[in-house]
């Protein structure tokens, strides 16, 4: 018989997320972009919090016990798998030595770039994973495409996870343990084939701090936009300045997405 998790008890969590890190972003991803100077000043917000930075695995592991829980913890993650990582996000980080969870989208990588929906950019390469991981870096998977996985059937679903696991897997030498849904659309459906595809921590938006009842697959994060500045970042490391979920708005705007979709063909009924 499966043993029941050990969770431990702790203050909200800011589980912060980024997208591009660049001051001339592609315009489509320009919404969710940060420069590198506004990144610094988030990043020496979340140092004067006295928050202790954690990799999303790190903070699993915490919650279920298998790790001392930090008094007031941090996570800082970034989806998508821009070059801009490398370049201005990393060496902010390190400079502060705070880990990070990066969700990297495997078909857009520079170097095996198939079929990602996502438009193109500049991306990291396949490559890039281990000195990423040796610097200090979780890597996880965010899809293969970039599809949104809440309107796909259950195979499709499961072969964008499998798939992103599998390839960043095999790159890295060990187990992905965690996924990021992409846009942070999900549905209860696809919980038990996250879990079939290896994954024991999953991320999704709802911009609200995380806490220790929060459901392992489903993790909340809090979304940085383009005019997020350090004082939004300040109140999130005090617990404060986002307390609301959007779940009864993302129910609304996933049967909108659902019936477009599917007036142009592209969603299976269930």
């Amino acid at each position: 018989m499966t043993q029941p998790e050990t969770r431990t008890a702790h203050s909200p969590v800011p589980i912060l997320l980024y997208h591009a890190v660049c001051a001339d972003p592609p315009g489509w991803i320009a919404p969710y972009a940060v420069s590198p100077s506004t990144f610094r000043a988030h990043l020496d917000a979340v140092a004067g919090s006295g928050r202790q930075p954690l990799t999303v695995s790190q903070y699993a592991d915490a919650l279920t016990g298998k790790l001392p829980c930090p008094e007031r913890a941090v996570l800082i993650t970034v989806d998508d798998g821009f070059a801009d990582f490398a370049d201005n996000a990393l060496p902010a980080l390190a400079e502060r030595n705070m880990p990070s969870t990066l969700y990297v989208t495997t078909g857009a990588l520079a170097d095996c770039r198939q079929e990602s929906v996502l438009p193109k950019a500049s991306m990291l390469r396949r490559t890039h994973m281990r000195e990423l991981e040796a610097a200090g870096v979780e890597i996880g998977a965010h899809s293969h495409t970039h599809r949104q996985l809440d309107l796909l059937p259950d195979r499709e679903v499961a072969y964008e996870l499998s798939r992103s696991g599998d390839l960043l897997a095999q790159e890295l030498g060990h187990r992905i343990r965690s996924f990021a849904y992409p846009h942070g659309y999900w549905r209860r459906r696809m919980l038990p084939l996250t879990q079939a595809a290896g994954f024991d921590s999953a991320c999704a938006v709802a911009n609200m701090h995380s806490s220790a009842t929060d459901q392992m697959l489903t993790l909340p994060r809090l979304m940085v936009r383009r005019d997020t500045d350090a004082a939004t970042v300040a109140a999130w490391m005090d617990g404060s300045g986002a307390s609301h979920s959007y779940r009864a708005s993302a129910f609304a705007w996933r049967q909108y997405r659902r019936a477009t979709a599917r007036r142009a063909g592209r969603v299976e009924p269930r």
